[in-house]
């Protein structure tokens, strides 16, 4: 039985306290990555589509036969003739734009071809005017306006270049040889290129979307998709965005030079909550896709329940990420993601210094998008595999992770305050049993050495979660680790909060913000290094502030004590490897664990030489060696498990008082210093005693001066002489 249910209400109190202070720190707003309307998830009545190989029902095609023949000269033969006779139907009775076709659909399955060549929407572009210039409606952080279905309806290009609108089972599919032979361009006029909303079993084929101020292919509240050998880039937030959907399938896709992520299931149906490892099914896959050169390739708030196999993710800043740290999203906290066979390798992009030097400031047809410029739009640590803040339930297994500068595995927890829910019951609610198990680590598929700079990086929170054997640099030093079937796990541990160091860390890297230039200083994942980093300038103000408290206390109170010296130079020694193991070349070896064994002696020498005149000190001092020992075990030999915190984190406290009560030790007068009598040996302080230094009556009781024996009295009275005396 876990400490969490014999004590239930040790839990909240705990909970309070940490939130409290947190609060102090957590000074950034709340970020908000995707903000939509309202909106359900489906019903899950609905199936995958399939793809259907009739002949369209309606076509789309540009006028000018000699460009037609021109894009598709190159073609297969075969391939070139079906074109030129599609293009012969669609001069007479086609369109010329992929809207005029969408709103000539008038039932289920329909099927729409668009020919080769640069589709632009030309009578979608105007600004709006009339009734649709003045929606009210609640605008974003973004600025954009969140427009209620009967808006998009009523203003269908306010916000998209192809409004596709409660459509069911349509079919779009490009006829090209290739998915660049069609091109659907919004020219960064408007937010979506295509958007499908509550438009169950659409089916979209081979072409290209690019060039939105937000994203290229939009699936809102579907059940049922597919987004087949689709192409989307240049975008500001997103290539693929499917949101509160279910029944949906991405394959062969690709995606590349998006500010958030080239591919986003965000609330994928939240089919499997309550569940635990074994589930039915999944609401959405994603095979055979590569999303490269984005901020991140892949990402989902809420990405519930998606099944990630046999894809492609390299060279954006984090392979793929999974969240619960942004609100507006159902189905939060995030679980159940599977993610197996990936290729995530060599995501160590830095697209930040775009954001730091204003070219993310211009407009976006300014900015060089197609040159390979990308702006981030939210923080993450950059030259990382798979980032999972505030899952529950993922599992990966037999993926190649390799190449990455910073880490393979992030894993970090995030209170439901963040992601706007306040009841203390749910505010540790997050990173709980995830596995990563049978991945192949720090090597590509031929079996090439890529090591990552550490293959994991934990925060410490959560019960549940495990990683298999023999990562090659971690922190902590020491993992839970999986056992052959999914929930087996060892050496498992179930805390409710993070380490605090690692916890100063994320809260300073969060406060970041595209719009304002706002790149938090401190945070190494947007350049700080050496002493600008926030981890190394803790480590260092503690180190002063133990190092001028520790010595003076030794210079008062214990320098005339062999094992008081003894013991304070390897204070000195703890703290200065301690400065050094807060650095990112240390962070992941063994240095930190030292660090804290020569801090957890220095205290414990320190102690067993105060005790004879300081007792009730030294017991402080005896007690924070302990912490700190059982700390440099639990980070390098096995987590301790059924504790709630850290020992991180009472040595903290512990360290706090001990400090102050240090120098009021170290302040306080002594008595006056007592002559020690004189020794046949010379006298002296034993190794295991104390020494005042120069009052040393503070810390032992003086010694009374033997007095003179009194002389035995002579018959007659007279006293007698001492011994030696004169006669």
């Amino acid at each position: 039985m876990s400490w969490i249910r014999r004590f239930p209400a040790v839990p909240a109190a705990l909970l309070a306290a940490l939130l409290s202070l947190l609060a102090l720190f957590a000074a950034a707003p709340a970020a908000q990555a995707h903000e939509e309307r309202p909106v359900t998830l489906p019903d899950g009545s609905g199936s995958v589509p399939e793809y259907r190989t009739g002949e369209p029902d309606l076509l789309v095609c540009k006028t000018g036969r000699p460009d037609f023949e021109r894009r598709t000269a190159g073609f297969p033969e075969a391939l070139r003739q079906r074109n030129l006779a599609l293009y012969d139907r669609c001069e007479k009775s086609g369109y010329r734009d992929l809207q005029a076709a969408v709103d000539a659909v008038d039932r289920p399955g329909m099927n729409i071809a668009i020919l080769p060549g640069l589709y632009e929407e030309e009578p979608s572009l105007p600004k709006p005017t009339g009734e649709c210039a003045a929606l009210k409606a609640p605008n974003s952080a973004l600025g954009y306006q969140i427009l209620s279905y009967e808006q998009q309806v009523e203003c269908r290009h306010n916000q998209n270049l192809v409004a596709i609108l409660g459509k069911k089972n349509l079919q779009i599919e490009g006829t090209g040889a290739s998915r660049q032979d069609v091109v659907i361009d919004a020219k960064y006029q408007k937010l979506n290129a295509i958007r499908a909303d509550k438009s169950d079993g659409i089916y979209f084929r081979n072409f290209t979307a690019q060039r939105t101020t937000f994203n290229s292919l939009y699936v809102l509240a579907g059940d049922g998709f597919v987004i087949d050998d689709v192409l989307t880039r240049w975008n500001d937030e997103y290539g693929f965005l499917t949101f509160a959907s279910d029944h949906g399938l991405y394959k062969n896709c690709e995606s590349y030079g998006n500010g958030d992520s080239g591919i986003y299931p965000g609330s994928a149906s939240d089919i499997n909550d309550g569940r635990g490892y074994d589930v039915p099914r999944h609401s959405i896959e994603i095979t055979g896709c590569r999303s490269h050169h984005n901020m991140v390739g892949y990402s989902g708030t809420a990405g519930d329940s998606v099944w990630v196999h046999d894809n492609e993710f390299d060279g954006n800043m984090g392979g793929a990420s999974m969240d619960s740290a942004f609100p507006g999203h159902p189905g939060l906290p995030q679980n159940h993601a599977l993610f197996e066979r990936n290729l995530i390798h060599d995501n160590n992009e830095d697209f930040y210094p775009y954001v730091a030097d204003g070219t993310c400031a211009k407009a976006p047809v300014d900015r060089g998008y197609e040159q390979g410029v990308v702006c981030p739009q939210i923080s993450m640590p950059p030259g990382t595999g798979i980032i999972t803040a505030g899952g529950n339930w993922n599992v990966y297994e037999n993926n190649w992770v390799y190449g990455h500068r910073r880490a393979g595995f992030f894993l970090s927890a995030v209170p439901a305050f963040i992601r706007g829910e306040s009841a203390w019951s749910k505010q540790a609610d997050t990173s709980h049993h995830n596995r990563y198990a049978g991945n192949v680590l720090g090597k590509d598929k031929s079996g090439a050495s890529r090591p990552n700079g550490a293959d994991v990086w934990w925060d410490g929170q959560g019960k549940g979660n495990c990683w298999q054997d023999g990562p090659d640099g971690s922190t902590p030093g020491t993992l839970p680790q999986c056992g052959a079937a999914r929930g087996e796990v060892s050496g498992g541990s179930a805390r409710l909060a993070g380490e605090p160091v690692k916890l100063a860390q994320l809260l300073v890297c969060a406060d970041y913000n595209v719009q304002a230039r706002k790149l938090p200083a401190g945070c190494d994942w947007y350049g700080a290094r050496g002493l600008e980093r926030v981890e190394t300038q803790i480590a260092l103000a503690v180190a002063v502030v133990l190092a001028l408290v520790g010595g003076v206390l030794w210079w008062r109170r214990l320098r005339g004590s062999r094992l008081g010296t003894l013991a304070a130079l390897l204070g000195l020694a703890g703290l200065a490897l301690d400065v050094a193991g807060s650095t990112m070349a240390l962070t992941t070896t063994f240095v930190p664990a030292l660090a804290l064994l020569l801090l957890g002696l220095w205290w414990t020498g320190t102690g067993v030489a105060l005790r004879p005149g300081r007792p009730w000190l030294a017991r402080l001092t005896l007690l924070l060696g302990a912490l700190t020992l059982l700390d440099a075990f639990d980070k390098a030999v096995l987590m301790i498990p059924w504790i709630p915190l850290s020992p991180a984190w009472i040595r903290a406290l512990v360290a706090v008082i001990w400090v102050l009560w240090a120098v009021i030790a170290s302040a306080r007068p002594g008595p006056p210093r007592t002559a020690a009598p004189t020794t046949g040996d010379g006298g002296g302080t034993s190794d295991g005693g104390t020494s005042d230094g120069g009052d040393g009556g503070a810390d032992r009781a003086p010694i009374p001066a033997h007095p003179a024996p009194t002389p035995a009295p002579t018959p007659d009275g007279a006293p007698t002489s001492a011994p030696g005396g004169a006669a």
